[in-house]
């Protein structure tokens, strides 16, 4: 299970530590935070323990007006439970009783540097969150985006990849990552491609050797992340091999459990490999509009 530290969000978002500064080592595995509310009236069958806990203007307001006595008994009925850590998103002001709290079970107590809606810190947070947390899978090939696609060109060692997302650098398109590439799943549905940081912006071109491609040709050149909406196999040329269908039947491949439409461009000289991976984007696009370039074609014919 993958995990982060609370020291870890300290310095991301800039927290100020009021209380457990001596555990800022405990460990975060879950991507979503929680919103203690019946909790502070009691009702704990569904309390998400391992969650960390955010405290808004209306959990904070309810603890200043109860006494002391409900106060400690509200606040310790869930510190019981050791969350990872607290986030108070109104300010440090009257927090003296939740700083003892936390002090006494060794729970760090985080405030926002300035105070914050607390509806927009939890969007931000759960964001962060769902990518530090995300499973991921480590493979070998290119990342690019294209026309604002996030594409994968998977083939054998040698076949072209590297050099086919020079030439799309070329036309204005931009490298995500080039060898080894990271995907992470976000949901069922949502695949992201990223680098693994120590490849980040470098190219390797057979014959030329490494390129940075910022310093090549300026930041366009790159873009750190992108969501994977096609997938390329590039393959040797294979005589006989290809059909001239109107239109090829949806293929996917599947990376941690997500669907990826799949297609395979066979290479040979002279071939407009990187035109026809910007084809093949336009029109993964225009069938998500809903539009079939064979259908159209075939209702032309069929009005004739």
């Amino acid at each position: 299970m993958k995990e982060i530290r609370v020291e870890d969000l300290v310095r991301q978002f800039s927290l100020k530590v009021l209380a457990g500064e001596d555990h800022l080592q405990k460990a975060i595995t879950q991507p979503r935070v929680h919103r203690p509310g019946l909790e502070f009236v009691g009702h704990f069958d569904f309390f998400p323990t391992e969650r960390i806990q955010i405290l808004g203007r209306k959990e904070i307001n309810f603890l200043h007006k109860q006494t002391k006595e409900e106060r400690k008994i509200r606040i310790g009925n869930i510190v019981h439970y050791h969350p990872p850590c607290f986030i108070v998103t109104t300010g440090e002001k009257g927090l003296t009783y939740l700083r003892h709290h936390c002090n006494e079970e060794g729970i760090p107590l985080l405030v926002t540097e300035i105070p914050e809606t607390t509806s927009e810190y939890i969007t931000k947070l759960d964001a962060y969150l769902v990518k530090k947390l995300a499973e991921e899978t480590y493979i070998h090939g290119v990342c690019i985006n294209v026309f604002g696609m996030g594409i994968l060109l998977r083939g054998d060692s040698g076949v072209g990849k590297s050099e086919t997302a020079h030439t799309l650098i070329g036309r204005g398109h931009r490298l995500v990552a080039d060898d080894i590439v990271v995907l992470k799943k976000l949901s069922p549905q949502t695949l992201l491609g990223t680098h693994d940081e120590k490849s980040k912006e470098f190219l390797a071109l057979r014959s030329i050797g490494l390129i940075n491609v910022v310093r090549s040709y300026g930041l366009k050149a790159f873009q750190n992340e992108t969501r994977i909406s096609l997938d390329i196999e590039l393959t040797r040329w294979q005589k006989d091999t290809l059909n001239n269908e109107l239109e090829q039947r949806p293929e996917f491949k599947e990376y941690l459990g997500v669907k990826v439409p799949s297609i395979e461009i066979q290479l040979q000289p002279g071939r407009d490999v990187a035109g026809l991976i910007e084809a093949a984007a336009n029109n993964w696009y225009l069938r998500q509009q809903g539009y079939s370039a064979a259908s159209d074609f075939m209702h032309r014919l069929e009005e004739e």
